[in-house]
């Protein structure tokens, strides 16, 4: 909002107002770590460990190979996706 000078001509002309500061919508706060959220995946994490292409890709990012870690991830990602794809389309037919 632009700032307001008590002239009446001009680019900024008007009179001086506060601008209404309005409270944080509750929807803005989708996607942040809460404390307990935190707690409880740490705790899981804990007891149940990695999966296999976690482990994996931890390997590969100790010996710096990070691109190759991640082109791994993707595909292990979209192969899931893709099964679920072919199962779906399976079922339709």
């Amino acid at each position: 909002m632009a700032l307001c000078y008590p002239m009446a001509m001009g680019l900024n002309k008007g009179h001086k107002v506060m601008e209404n500061v309005s409270k944080p919508r509750h929807s803005h706060r989708h996607g942040h770590l809460t404390k307990h959220t935190k707690f409880m995946r740490d705790i899981i994490r804990e007891v149940c460990g990695f999966a296999l292409y976690e482990r994996q890709a931890m390997e590969l990012l100790k010996v710096s190979k990070d691109k190759r870690a991640l082109k791994f991830i993707k595909k292990w990602e979209l192969s899931n996706v893709l099964a679920a794809m072919r199962k779906a389309a399976a079922k339709k037919d």
